[in-house]
Parts: C-alpha cells; sequence; structure tokens
C-alpha cells in the first residue's frame, strides 16, 4: 500500500508596516491563526519594519521631525514578539506536556523598507558598522531572511518583496496576467497597497499562478490620503500548493478580528501599540 502524504500549504503575510506609535494586535492574530491552521510554510513578504526615519522621501520636510532610528527598530522587534508570540506560546505548552513542537519553515523576503538601513550606510560611510539588518533580528524565532529581491522558490511559487524589471531594476507593474506572462512562473510578492490575482492555464496542463498583495497593517498611511487608505488588508492563505498551482483562501483582517476578538473590526479598540 502506498504511503499518503497530506497537501502542503502556505500562509503568506503581505508588508506588515511595523513603526512607532501604530496598532499591532493583528499580528498576535495572525499568530494564533497560524497555530490554529499549521501550514507547512509561513513566508512574510518583507517591510515588516517600516523604518520612517531613514525615509529618502521625507528628507528635510516637516514629517521627519522626531524620528529616530532606534525607535524604529524596538517599534520593528515589538512586532516581531507579536507575530510569534502565539506559536512560542504553543510550543512551550507542547514541550511541557512532551508532545511534539509545531515547526513550520518560516521565510521572510526582506522590503525596500528593510533595505533603507543597507542604502543609509551606503550613502553615508560613517554609518558603516554603527546601523545594520541585524538590528532588526528577523532571523529571530528561526526565520530564514531572504535578501531584498533575491527569489526563493518554494513548492514551485517564487517569493520576493517583489519582481523587478532587468532593465530598471523597477518592480513591474500592469495586471496580473500581464505580469504572470512576463514573469513566467508562479510567483507572489508584497510592496503594492493592494490585492490582485490570477493564474494562465497553459496548454500542456501547468497552471501559472500570480498574487499580489501588500497590505497587512491596522494603521492608516497619511501619504495615501483621505481615500487611498481603503484597500484590502489581510493574509493569503495556499492549500494543496504543488508545482506553483495551489487553492487560494483570502482571509482579511476584519475576519481576523472577529474570530478572535468577537467583535468586527470597525468596532474594535487596538490594545497593543508599537
Amino acid at each position: 500500500m502506498r504511503g499518503f502524504s497530506l497537501p502542503i500549504e502556505h500562509l503568506f503575510i503581505p508588508d506588515t508596516q511595523v513603526k512607532p506609535g501604530v496598532p499591532l494586535d493583528h499580528l498576535e492574530w495572525i499568530g494564533k491563526y497560524i497555530v490554529e491552521k499549521k501550514p507547512d510554510v509561513v513566508i512574510h513578504a518583507g517591510d515588516h519594519a517600516d523604518m520612517p526615519s531613514l525615509s529618502s522621501y521625507d528628507r528635510g520636510k516637516k514629517a521627519m521631525e522626531g524620528r529616530r532610528y532606534r525607535a524604529d527598530v524596538i517599534a520593528a522587534k515589538k512586532g516581531w514578539d507579536a507575530l510569534n508570540g502565539p506559536i512560542e506560546k504553543y510550543n512551550k505548552k507542547r514541550r511541557k506536556n512532551k508532545e511534539k513542537q509545531y515547526k513550520p519553515r518560516k521565510v521572510i523576503t526582506l522590503g525596500n523598507h528593510e533595505h533603507r538601513i543597507v542604502r543609509a550606510t551606503e550613502e553615508d560611510a560613517k554609518l558603516d558598522g554603527t546601523i545594520s539588518l541585524d538590528d532588526l533580528q528577523l532571523y529571530r524565532y528561526g526565520w530564514e531572511v531572504v535578501p531584498f529581491l533575491e527569489l526563493i522558490e518554494i513548492d514551485g511559487i517564487h517569493y520576493s518583496h517583489y519582481f523587478a524589471n532587468p532593465m530598471t531594476g523597477k518592480p513591474y507593474g500592469g495586471l496580473i496576467n500581464t505580469r504572470l506572462k512576463t514573469i513566467g512562473f508562479s510567483f507572489t510578492q508584497g510592496h503594492v497597497q493592494t490585492k490582485d490575482t490570477g493564474e494562465i492555464y497553459r496548454a500542456n496542463g501547468d497552471v501559472i499562478r500570480g498574487c499580489v498583495a501588500g497590505a497587512c497593517y491596522l494603521h492608516d498611511e497619511d501619504y495615501k490620503g483621505p481615500q487611498g487608505n481603503n484597500h484590502w488588508r489581510g493574509i493569503i492563505y495556499k492549500h494543496e500548493v504543488s508545482n506553483g498551482n495551489y487553492d487560494l483562501m483570502e482571509v482579511s483582517l476584519d475576519f481576523l478580528c472577529r474570530r478572535y476578538e468577537g467583535v468586527p473590526l470597525s468596532e474594535y479598540e487596538p490594545r497593543i501599540i508599537a
């Protein structure tokens, strides 16, 4: 009798954009959901640490007043603790009862916001050796850290913070199926504050799937204005992952709030602040 292998499941976390003063409750909800569903692989899109103190866009503007590198790092670490806390708590209890630990593969593909640290040291030699990506300690809790714009393939799906045109270095844009045809393989990325998914079925039976999801936070971004923050926020769950194909399930932050707090997101008062 042939053995039966359970289908592979991936959980994808879009950009979390943690910075001082923003709510972190959703990261704890995601951690609880990971424990509940126990995916085989957890992938974070990157841009976990927002790093506003190193923003080149706001340099010289009033918005830069009061921003501090150390505060950005502390906030990012606090958010990382909130996300990983439920898994650590679950395994501590299992360890006490001498039961098997839950150890998914955990990967973060660093984003352009974490890369602000690298760019700052390249632009100002005085900072070299003073600040570094290691300050964020994203390798804690057993995470694999993939450098900015490097690709990692897992079960036929390529993950990166975004996919760039090799001629310009800028991220591919346009409709999801256009990106799929250009990129040529199954991919999932963050970076863009929207949600867009698609698939192409080939004559030989192969399927390639694209997923763009770049918003997983409770706060609004000032730069997007009063109308620009009305976009989907949540995580992506992939069932039956095999050779780049999967069954897609969207899990909104509103769903997670109702599940773990018992109220809709519109009625919830945050209690964990970075």
